[in-house]
This record gives structure tokens, C-alpha cells and sequence, in this order.
């Protein structure tokens, strides 16, 4: 069988362009724009490369595109910190290219009704809820690279082409169909997933989704269906290599896939859903949601491309960083579409778990939701950064709670990081920099405890980089922290307050900790750790992982003075 992650082997481009021209069929490029527009789709691009000489793929990293029928939560921000991570860490190890996308998800009915209910425009809705969504990713300081929305006209336009590909090679054909369908999940669910239920709130019995909860109706339309019943096997065959990260949820897919799968009805009638993207040559149905929202990966790879074209630009996606509520679209849906026209599939998906409040599923409707903005605020957002990258759960949901936010700040920042460079500088009494040129240059006999705390600090880079290779930003910060916790015990046992000429070894040691940690925590926490490397004097061009090796710089810690880097944090208990 052919690669699975190969380009578009079964047509070529030059067919794809001859199909263009035929009179019964014409792409939805030709169909909706002149030429001129097709190549607006360029400006999604932020890779350039010199003439005659083409670009290596960037590595390139997505968020899901957020629905803008509410606010965000503490889960949006959650998703957007670990994405941002896993990109600045690739520039961290020289990846000076890598890309970051991040957007809105502004078609369906859910949007359609929320607009209605708030008594506004749908575009004016998704313009003012589209922004909120902006801020927080600029207050989370996010390193995107372009903020898309499925409301931008070139999606619209490689959306509508998409789906005339996959028409044409004869994966969408018409058929009633009825089921249970969910307006806030936008999906069908066949009788196996649905059971009755009694709303709490209400007293009222009614049918809902088994896995999300959520309220389903009972439908019955005359729509478009995608062949998904076509890609069980080779789906199947896709989940045998390290698609799905982790694997608990890889299990679930597999398990899920195995049993059968079901056409997908990919269309909704326009009397019952108007607001999204017209069906190609049918204005009597609009697309349905997930398609079209899913094609924005490829919008910004410029999409429709020539084959190989696209990995200019980054397709395929190094990873889709998703929530476990979306596993399906991204798992199942998705790459049956991009096989179905071969195109390249995304190398990962990385799922995480969500997050709860007393051990309960965040709701709108009980109350227990929390602002991410106010969560900003009160802490900080290198503060919220670090919790949610330490305590946020990959494979399992995370409970939230101010006062885990608090304990972890005083244990690991205030007394950890803070503690060791406060102490080490004051130790040193203004003489690091001779310190650390004694150490460097073998002047001062180093003592076991010296030898076997250095072997920490040696590994601590490699094992960081093994953690981020395997998509575990949790793991890996939980290892610089460990090291922490390690480098304040290796301090108090040695005392070198008691006598620091003697102990310049351990105040070397201890400023290199604070040198590495620094380094290594830039795609966790950037601001803090400037600040931790602007205060060692750590030389700008000497900040990125390959100078997070053990003596690997001899030439920082020129006057440096002590710094509070972590106060008392001023909120209520």
C-alpha cells in the first residue's frame, strides 16, 4: 500500500487542472473567484524562501480553531499554552521557522442560534466574540504566526474546492438521513451513543449524547454523506504508528474505528442551518461545520497547492494539539478526508484532558467556570503559564483550584528557583563571575556530592529534550522542577554561606542551575526566565538549548546584584 503520508499520488496536479476545464465541472476556485483571488490564498504564508532555492518544511503546530458562541475558559487556555509551548520549543533548538496557528471556528447552528439570542448580526457576533478570543491569546502571550477564521473568504474558497475534489473522486453522494442530532456538539450520533436522561436543573427527561452529555434531537433530512465506511482499514492501519499521543486515547479511536464505521452526513439543509459555506453548485445546503472547519489547517499551508508544494508552507502539520472532546473530528474525520484526496496527513495528534472544578466538568450552566483574563490577572501570566503546563493533564482531566496555583508558586517559584538565586548571589557577595572562572578552569577541587549533583545538571537538557520529543511538556517541566527541588537540597547541605571561598565549586553548581533552568523554561515561562538569564548575565546569543549544557558558558555572572524573582503574590487565599 502506498504511504500513507504521501502527497497527492493517485491524481496529479496537471489532471487536477485539466478536470478544471471541463464544462461539467469546475473547481470551486474557478466557480467563486477569478485567478487573483486563488492566489490571495498566498497570504497565509509567513515562510519565505530565496530565489530558486526552496525551504525546508517548517515545523508547524495548530490549536484547534475555538467556537465563538461563548467565552473562553480556562480550557481554551490551557489548549493555547501547551500549543505555544511545543512552537517555542522547536525555536528554542534552532527551529527559527516554526509556525503556530491559531483561529476561530465561526460557522454552524450553534452560532446561528447564539446570535440570534443575543438580537445581533451573526458577522457582527462572531466579529466581537473572534476578538475576544485574539485577546486571549495575546494576554497568554502566544507566539502565533496567523489567526485564522473560517469566516475569512480564502477559507471559504479552499473549503468549497476541497469539497469538489472530494465529489469528484466519488466520496460524497446524497441520501436521507436521520439520527440523532446534537446542536451543541454539531454532529449526528447514531442510537448506540445516545440514552435518555434527566436534566437536574429542569426535571426534564430528554435524550442525550453518552459521551458528551449534551442534549441531542431527532432529525431526519435529505443531505450529503462522506464515504467514511471506505477508510476503516487503512484509518486503522494509521493508528499502528505514533499518530495518536497518548496512547490511552489512541486505545479509545482504535477501539472505536474497529467496530465500524458509518457514512457522515456532511451537509445541512439551508431552512435549517444558513449561516456557514454553500454547498459547490447546491445553494439549497450548507456544509456542514466540522469539514469546513477542519480545511483551516490547510488554508494556511496555502492550500490548494501542487503536490509538495504545501510542505513550503508546513503541511503536513507536525501536530494538532486538540481536547479529548474533539478526538473523533481530528482522529477519525480528518485524516479520512486528507485520504480520500491524498493528501498528506498531519504526523500527530496530541490529546489532552480537560479541566474541572471539584472534580466536576466545567459548566456555563452550574456556575463552575473560570475566566481565564481573571486568572491572568491575579496571577500573572507566566504564573498561569507554569501551573497549567505543570499541573494540566495529558491523558487525564486536572482539577482547578486557586490554591493549587498558590502552593505550587510559594514550593517550586518563590522558595525553588527564587530561593536558589537569591542565596547563590548573596553567598557570593559580588564575586560569581571569579567563581565561576575558578570552577571552569579546574582551580578548585570539586567534592563527590559536587560530582554526582553535576551528573544531575549533565542529564537534565537531555531528558528535557527527550520529554518535548514525545509531545509530554507536562514530563518535561516536571523535570526541570525536580531539579530544582534537587539543586535547593544539594544547596543547604553543602552551607557555603559558612565559608564561600571555599565553596566556590557549589556556588558554581548552583549558578549554573539557575543558568540551565533558565534556558530550559523560555518556551514555559519566557518572561520569567528572561528575567532569570538577564540576571545571571547570560549573553543573549547564548540562551538557546545548546548552551544548556553543564559549563557550557563560562562568560556570565559579570555584577550581578540580588533580585527578588518571585514576591509574595498579593491575592486572597
Amino acid at each position: 500500500m502506498a504511504s500513507l503520508r504521501g502527497g497527492f499520488h493517485a491524481l496529479s496536479w496537471a489532471n487536477q487542472l485539466l478536470y478544471r476545464r471541463r464544462p461539467s465541472w469546475k473547481c470551486a476556485s474557478c466557480k467563486i473567484a477569478p485567478p487573483a483571488t486563488v492566489r490571495s490564498l498566498r497570504q497565509y504564508a509567513t515562510t519565505s524562501t530565496s530565489e530558486g532555492t526552496p525551504k525546508s518544511k517548517p515545523y508547524y503546530v495548530t490549536t484547534p480553531i475555538f467556537y465563538v458562541n461563548a467565552a473562553p475558559h480556562i480550557g481554551h487556555l490551557y489548549t493555547m499554552v501547551l500549543a505555544d509551548v511545543l512552537k517555542r520549543w522547536r525555536t528554542l533548538i534552532g527551529d527559527h521557522d516554526a509556525q503556530l496557528l491559531t483561529g476561530t471556528d465561526e460557522h454552524g447552528m450553534k452560532i446561528q442560534q447564539a446570535a440570534k439570542a443575543a438580537g445581533i448580526d451573526t458577522q457582527a457576533f462572531c466579529d466581537k466574540n473572534c476578538q475576544t478570543f485574539k485577546d486571549l491569546a495575546d494576554a497568554a502571550e502566544m507566539d502565533y504566526n496567523h489567526f485564522i477564521r473560517t469566516t475569512d473568504p480564502a477559507h471559504k474558497e479552499a473549503v468549497q474546492y476541497f469539497w469538489d475534489m472530494l465529489q469528484h473522486r466519488g466520496y460524497i453522494y446524497t441520501s436521507k438521513h436521520e439520527g440523532w442530532y446534537s446542536v451543541s456538539d454539531e454532529t449526528f450520533y447514531p442510537q448506540s451513543q445516545v440514552h435518555l436522561s434527566l436534566d437536574p436543573a429542569t426535571g426534564r427527561k430528554r435524550m442525550v449524547s453518552i459521551e458528551t452529555g449534551k442534549e441531542v434531537e431527532w432529525s431526519s433530512e435529505t443531505n450529503y454523506h462522506f464515504r467514511l465506511s471506505a477508510f476503516k482499514d487503512r484509518l486503522l492501519e494509521l493508528y499502528e504508528n505514533d499518530f495518536i499521543t497518548p496512547s490511552i486515547y489512541k486505545d479509545v479511536v482504535v477501539n472505536s474505528v474497529s467496530s465500524g464505521l458509518s457514512d457522515l452526513s456532511i451537509s445541512r439543509p439551508v431552512e435549517r442551518l444558513s449561516w456557514g459555506i454553500p454547498v459547490p453548485n447546491d445553494s439549497s445546503q450548507t456544509i456542514y461545520v466540522w469539514l469546513d472547519a477542519l480545511v483551516n489547517y490547510l488554508t494556511k499551508a496555502r492550500y490548494p497547492f501542487p503536490p509538495g508544494e504545501g510542505s513550503r508552507y508546513g503541511w503536513p502539520a507536525d501536530v494538532h494539539v486538540v481536547g479529548k472532546d474533539i478526538i473523533r473530528f481530528h482522529c477519525v474525520y480528518w485524516p479520512a478526508f486528507l485520504m480520500a484526496l491524498d493528501l498528506p496527513l498531519p504526523l500527530n495528534v496530541l490529546v489532552h484532558g480537560h479541566w474541572t472544578m471539584n472534580k466536576e466538568k466545567m459548566s456555563k450552566s452550574t456556575g463552575n467556570v473560570v475566566n481565564p483574563f481573571f486568572a491572568i490577572d491575579r496571577f500573572g501570566v507566566d504564573v498561569m503559564r507554569f501551573h497549567m503546563a505543570f499541573r494540566g493533564g495529558i491523558g487525564s482531566d486536572s482539577d482547578y483550584d486557586n490554591s493549587y496555583i498558590i502552593r505550587d508558586y510559594k514550593k517550586h517559584l518563590q522558595q525553588g528557583i527564587g530561593n536558589i538565586a537569591h542565596r547563590t548571589i548573596g553567598c557570593a557577595k559580588g564575586r560569581l563571575r571569579k567563581y565561576i572562572i575558578n570552577a571552569t578552569t579546574g582551580k578548585k577541587h570539586a567534592q563527590a556530592s559536587d560530582l554526582a549533583y553535576e551528573e544531575t545538571l549533565k542529564k537534565l537538557a537531555p531528558i528535557v529534550a527527550d520529554k518535548m520529543e514525545k509531545l509530554d511538556p507536562r514530563a518535561a517541566i516536571m523535570e526541570i522542577v525536580r531539579v530544582v527541588s534537587e539543586t535547593n537540597k544539594y544547596f543547604h547541605n553543602a552551607e557555603p554561606w559558612k565559608n564561600p571561598a571555599e565553596h566556590q565549586r557549589v556556588l558554581f553548581n548552583t549558578a549554573e542551575s539557575m543558568r540551565i533552568v533558565g534556558i530550559l523554561l523560555q518556551p514555559f515561562m519566557p518572561n520569567k526566565a528572561k528575567e532569570i538569564l538577564d540576571l545571571f548575565q547570560v549573553h543573549p546569543s547564548k540562551r538557546g538549548f545548546s548552551s544548556a549544557g553543564y559549563a557550557s558558558d563560562p562568560d556570565y555572572g559579570e555584577d550581578i546584584q540580588k533580585k527578588i524573582l518571585f514576591p509574595p503574590l498579593i491575592v486572597e487565599e
